[in-house]
């Protein structure tokens, strides 16, 4: 959990939130400060915890925790944070994932992940001998799905949220139109990425700088600004309908995209069921399909109970081969069963039961590696990207929050929306 030497003092006024030390906060003039405590002692809770990717937006959380939030509160007011802070991950053009416990001990999951355009098609991809063209499902206009982030996060305020919904999305709304100050990772990102960004994108982004990004740079996103704002006023309906939606959908026309204002007016996120299985003395909660990482984290669970691997210790020789066996096994499974629930019949139960897990990681050789060839189905070559995010909120009454949310690649399909400021994802690429 990142530290900070002066506090955000928000002042809540009828519907507005007036931010005294926030600009203070931001100023580069401390960044070398904050990030020498950062590194020396991190920062201890005592009633609550938030980890995120971003100094900025943890105190941003921290603050909403602060003046009586709780940790969905939170959760909501992070997100949009790192979308002007982290803007390679954090975002409001992509989507997420996000598993909730309550003080009483009720869990849920949120499924705002990214849907496919109504015009998309299966070889959309493919030339004309059907072979891939190279980078079309990746960078562009064509590689977007319809956002998620703002409608996940509405669908959480609105069923779990304490404070008002325009003073949890007017921080992040403040940093972009004052800026950011960028650290040295956000700098090089941003160096690295900005040709495609501009190659990709119509008018003048704010992510590009002629001269390069330099460490402690101010990074301003007036356009993200405006766009937020909307968002606070209005809502859902502020990004997926009206001037931000019209954006979207003629810049797309435009470009050769299919995103239309139908594709986002008419787009949910989705309450699903978590999944929760024992092992040992422990309740796993996670995220259902869509997602894959709930039930391989309980296969990959269940599979080491079988091993002394506390007595192997972590990371030892043997504990490194178990765990790999064990993975080819798990990501085996997780290319051929795990898919869409709304489209496919996902076998969950299956998956997770001991009988399957048996047969499954029976023929695993405490001495001998097994070829990957052999067990895994299809031809999987594309090693995954690292360009998600996740945060964890724990609030003092006992509610918790674990949410990941992503554009897929590094700052997505590299599309800047002119005139509204935000990257979108590349999330068509997952589509199998």
């Amino acid at each position: 959990m990142a530290a900070f030497p002066i506090r955000m003092n928000y002042i809540m006024k009828h519907t507005s939130l007036l931010i005294g030390s926030l600009l203070l906060l931001f100023s580069c003039q401390t960044e070398d400060a904050v990030q020498q405590q950062t590194r020396l002692y991190g920062q201890i809770g005592k009633k609550a915890g938030i980890s995120t990717a971003h100094p900025v937006a943890t105190a941003v959380g921290m603050d909403v925790l602060r003046e009586g939030g709780n940790a969905y509160d939170a959760a909501v007011a992070v997100q949009f944070a790192l979308a002007v802070v982290y803007p390679r991950a954090g975002n409001i053009g992509g989507g997420g994932l996000a598993v909730l416990r309550q003080q009483d001990g009720a869990v849920y999951s949120l499924d705002f992940r990214e849907k496919a355009p109504g015009k998309a098609y299966k070889n959309m991809y493919l030339d004309e001998d059907e072979e891939p063209i190279d980078k079309l499902s990746t960078v562009g206009p064509l590689a977007a799905g319809v956002p998620g982030t703002v409608a996940g996060m509405a669908a959480l305020h609105e069923r779990f949220g304490s404070l008002s919904w325009d003073k949890l999305v007017a921080p992040a709304m403040l940093i972009a139109e004052q800026g950011v100050c960028l650290t040295k990772a956000e700098a090089e990102k941003l160096n690295e990425n900005q040709s495609f960004i501009k190659e990709n994108s119509p008018g003048t982004p704010a992510f590009i700088n002629e001269n390069e990004w330099q460490e402690g740079d101010t990074l301003k996103q007036p356009e993200l600004a405006e766009t937020l704002r909307m968002i606070s006023e209005q809502g859902k309906k502020g990004f997926y309908e009206g001037k931000t939606a019209k954006l979207i959908a003629s810049q797309m026309e435009a470009t050769g995209g299919f995103i239309t204002e139908e594709d986002l007016a008419s787009y949910q996120a989705a309450w699903r069921e978590p999944i929760v299985e024992g092992w040992e003395d422990y309740n796993i909660i996670a995220m259902p399909p869509p997602s894959s990482g709930g039930i391989a984290v309980v296969q990959l669970l269940k599979g080491t109970s079988n091993y002394p691997v506390e007595d192997w210790g972590h990371n030892s020789l043997k504990t490194l081969h178990i765990m790999t066996e064990l993975e080819r096994r798990v990501y085996a499974d997780r290319a051929v069963y795990i898919g869409d629930p709304d489209f496919v019949d996902v076998p969950t139960a299956m998956l997770m039961s001991d009988t399957h897990l048996e047969a499954r990681f029976g023929d695993i050789k405490e001495d001998e590696k097994t070829d990957s060839q052999e067990i895994k189905e299809g031809n999987v070559e594309v090693i995954e990207s690292i360009e998600t995010t996740h945060f964890s909120i724990l609030d003092e009454m006992g509610n918790a929050i674990s949410l990941t949310t992503t554009l897929n690649g590094n700052f997505g399909c590299k599309v800047v929306v002119d005139g509204a400021g935000f990257l979108l994802n590349n999330e068509m690429d997952d589509f199998s």
